[in-house]
């Protein structure tokens, strides 16, 4: 009897723990919804809030762009000239080039963007709002009819998708062309072999796929934090918790993510 009781409470206890899960998932679903509702609604975009949208944009890219531009060159002399001269090593020349936009541009590159965008931007943000509905300002806002979603949120959320979508896109773009410079130097005579090699590479599926996963990783990196933030209590000490839990939810969706864009580009 002792033995059945156990287990009747373990199932009640493992149910209760689902349903919470799916609760949460779907309050996220739902404000991300609600969040995208306002941004396509024209008649919101006042000046207050088109002020406010750029300021949050320009704080959350403008101090990151050139650090990462760097880091990420760096990072990707040197994988290039290992791949190179392994490459060289094994008799694979031919396969260089291949193997380096494979590895960097489809794989590391928006992963890194990502990644940056929330631990410089994203998560940052969810603590400034977590700060805000834990203090008067929220509450002042909505007293004065004015709507903290769409001028305190929206903002936020908005930069830290421009944050990481524009990270990829400049970081792409320069390990291309780092990529050409280190197997042809700075002559124009492979620019036509380079080219076939990048667009066999990005074919319309792997296209699709590949803007697909950066779309995703920025979507996930710019809602996830900020969205914990909001589903959970609005108290003062509460926001830690609703820091490592929007963190785990934003691991989870990133490694589903990574894991389809593998699935869709080699399966």
């Amino acid at each position: 009897m002792a033995s059945a009781s156990s287990i009747s409470s373990g199932l009640t206890d493992l149910l209760r723990a689902l349903g919470h899960w799916l609760s949460s998932w779907w309050r996220i679903v739902h404000l991300g919804v609600q969040l995208l509702a306002l941004a396509l609604s024209p008649s919101r975009y006042s000046r207050a809030y088109r002020s406010a949208l750029l300021r949050h944009i320009y704080l959350g890219t403008a101090p990151s762009l050139i650090w990462f531009t760097v880091l990420t060159t760096l990072l990707s002399l040197v994988v290039i000239r290992i791949v190179l001269v392994t490459s060289i090593s094994y008799g694979l020349t031919q396969y260089a080039l291949e193997m380096v936009v494979r590895v960097l541009v489809l794989e590391l590159i928006p992963l890194t963007a990502a990644l940056f965008a929330a631990l410089r931007c994203t998560i940052p943000r969810a603590t400034e709002v977590a700060a805000l509905r834990a203090g008067s300002t929220w509450g002042a806002q909505q007293r004065a009819g004015a709507d903290p979603m769409h001028m305190e949120v929206l903002p936020r959320v908005s930069a830290g998708v421009v944050c990481a979508l524009l990270l990829a896109a400049i970081s792409c773009a320069v390990t291309l062309v780092l990529a050409y410079l280190a197997v042809y130097g700075t002559t124009t005579a492979g620019f036509a072999a380079y080219t076939r090699t990048v667009g066999h590479i990005f074919s319309p599926a792997v296209a699709m796929v590949f803007g697909l996963k950066i779309l995703g990783l920025a979507l996930a990196v710019a809602l996830l934090p900020v969205a914990s933030v909001l589903i959970g209590p609005a108290r003062p000490h509460a926001g830690t918790t609703a820091e490592l839990q929007g963190l785990v939810r934003m691991f989870f969706v990133i490694l589903l993510i990574e894991g389809a864009s593998l699935v869709g580009n080699y399966y």
